[in-house]
């Protein structure tokens, strides 16, 4: 549904997205992680068509984003980071807006725009005026204005940022709705420009909400583990991609977990370790990274070092790594 092979881009001096490939399939939910400046949102708009590449290629559903932009553009259902919708206008108005723009016919728009509103719990507030929704009511509406005229590929750029931790839930049980069997019809799909010219309807369609091929940004570990697999970028470089599980099997073995008292203590003393690699608070307690085959050494030395440094370690395991650890691990390699 979505490939990009040897994508380049570059502002200046500055290599925003470098010899970057990637290939989702229909049902996946993509996770690009990465932190600020990392390329992430210059991916995106690279593959609706809004930037061009200095160098490679993208295809949205067999579609060349360069040569067939339009026809690229009308599989792809895009969730920008900041609100951009027509804020004096209700729910319903933008979204009857947005199915007329996507070539929906007057028949059509009333019934499909109710469907996504009921789907995105939206239902209720038809008649409000957009900018007097919630933060998480208009990404819910953003996402709505997505879905109106059902696109096989949704991008979305860090949707859940600045939400509460609710809404965070809901947004990501639609996200997940999505590429499962859904219950909402499929939607006839729209005749062409030169088509609607010549009077010609709406053809018979097929296929459902589960054939959707999601790439969404994200800077939360928690929810890169919702994804079917994990993009790491930095630099405009993918350092590693893979399953979360994939991903954390590459520190097995090199994570400890600390409780003890004062923490800041136990961290200035494991920071002196020769064989530490990083240090992490992880609410009330610590998570080390340590030299592969170095744990059992690296906890010997702790149990002796901290009681000695007038700390107190009530437990020292090694423990199962969390995208975080790996997170960090690529960000500092």
């Amino acid at each position: 549904m979505i490939t990009a092979s040897h994508l380049n881009k570059s502002f200046g001096s500055t290599h925003a997205v470098e010899d970057l490939s990637i290939s989702i399939a229909p049902g996946e939910i993509y996770g690009l992680v990465g932190p600020d400046g990392a390329g992430k949102t210059t991916t995106l708009r690279l593959l609706c068509g809004a930037l061009r590449p200095d160098s490679g290629q993208a295809h949205i559903t067999g579609f060349d984003v360069l040569r067939q932009t339009e026809q690229a553009r009308s599989q792809i259902g895009y969730l920008a980071q900041r609100f951009s919708l027509y804020e004096e206008l209700t729910v319903l108005e933008n979204l009857r807006f947005f199915a007329e723009v996507r070539g929906l016919s007057a028949a059509d728009w009333q019934p499909r725009c109710m469907e996504i509103l009921r789907f995105v719990g939206l239902a209720d507030f038809t008649k409000r005026r957009a900018g007097q929704l919630s933060g998480g009511m208009k990404q819910k509406l953003g996402l709505a204005a997505a879905l109106v005229h059902r696109p096989k590929v949704l991008l979305l750029d860090e949707p859940t940022t600045g939400v509460d931790p609710v809404t965070r839930q809901d947004f990501w049980q639609l996200i997940i709705r999505l590429v499962t069997p859904s219950p909402l019809p499929p939607l006839p799909p729209s005749p062409s420009p030169a088509e609607r010219e010549r009077g010609v309807a709406a053809r018979p369609g097929r296929g459902g909400e589960g054939s959707v091929a999601v790439l969404v940004t994200t800077p939360y570990m928690d929810e890169a583990t919702r994804c079917t697999r994990v993009g790491f970028l930095r630099g405009g470089k993918l350092l590693e991609e893979g399953t979360p599980e994939e991903l954390r099997t590459l520190l097995t073995g090199r994570i400890l977990e600390v409780r003890g008292q004062p923490l800041s203590l136990l961290r200035q003393v494991i920071r002196t370790d020769p064989d530490v690699e990083d240090v992490q608070m992880f609410g009330d307690r610590l998570h080390l990274r340590v030299v592969k085959d170095q744990a059992q050494a690296v906890i010997t030395r702790l149990t002796t070092q901290i009681p000695a440094s007038g700390g107190q370690i009530t437990q020292i395991r090694p423990t199962q790594p969390q995208l975080e650890d790996v997170f960090i691990s690529l960000l500092e390699s």
